[in-house]
């Protein structure tokens, strides 16, 4: 057997877990079975404003936002590319309230899907956690949520597996990527080459 062709089996064998991976998890991202659920966007829910705001923009602020959720008015404005939440009556920084009024945010949220999220929250170090096992964090600066459920680490593994992330740091995950790369460029070269040599 010749070295080309010994180098092209060589390959092959080297790529077959690589490329086993990449067709199952390739075929998950073309298909996106329960993508919708796992990534759906979860926001707070907000009411018609109850009152009449008097307010001074400063120079300084990008954006300004009025909202009203469950516990009551709140004015968000955009500062150098920050997000920050105030008092309506100085425009100090509204501090973060307790748990259970964070909780009732996230209550109220959830009632868009009790499919997903079910109806109870409890809190936790990383946010809180239905009783369906969403994990869900609430930025108070920003009023922003997110939400992430076994469904939505499933396929973010299935993203890491695909792209050779498979040790879990961030260097040699790089060096696992760049060699496949190379190994696959290289059995297509050598494929070639014996391909060209045959005819």
């Amino acid at each position: 057997m010749s070295l080309p062709r010994r180098i092209h089996r060589f390959l092959g064998w080297c790529l077959i877990l690589p490329f086993f991976v990449w067709a199952c998890t390739g075929l998950v991202f073309f298909i996106k079975p329960g993508y919708q659920a796992a990534f759906s966007l979860l926001t707070l829910k907000t009411y018609p404003i109850s009152q009449s705001i008097q307010l001074s923009p400063k120079p300084q602020w990008q954006e300004i936002k009025l909202l009203q959720t469950v516990l009551g008015l709140h004015l968000l404005v955009k500062q150098d590319s920050r997000w920050q939440q105030l008092n309506l009556t100085d425009l100090t920084v509204r501090p973060e309230p307790d748990a259970a009024q964070l909780q009732l945010l996230v209550l109220d949220a959830i009632k868009v899907d009790p499919q997903r999220y079910g109806q109870q929250v409890q809190k936790t170090d990383q946010g809180f956690v239905t009783e369906t096992g969403i994990t869900i964090e609430l930025d108070w600066p920003s009023l922003a949520l997110s939400q992430q459920g076994k469904d939505t680490e499933l396929i973010n593994n299935l993203y890491k597996a695909h792209y050779l992330q498979w040790t879990g740091q961030k260097t040699l995950d790089q060096l696992l990527g760049i060699i496949g790369l190379l190994m696959l460029i290289l059995t297509a070269v050598v494929g070639l080459r014996l391909l060209l040599r045959r005819r």
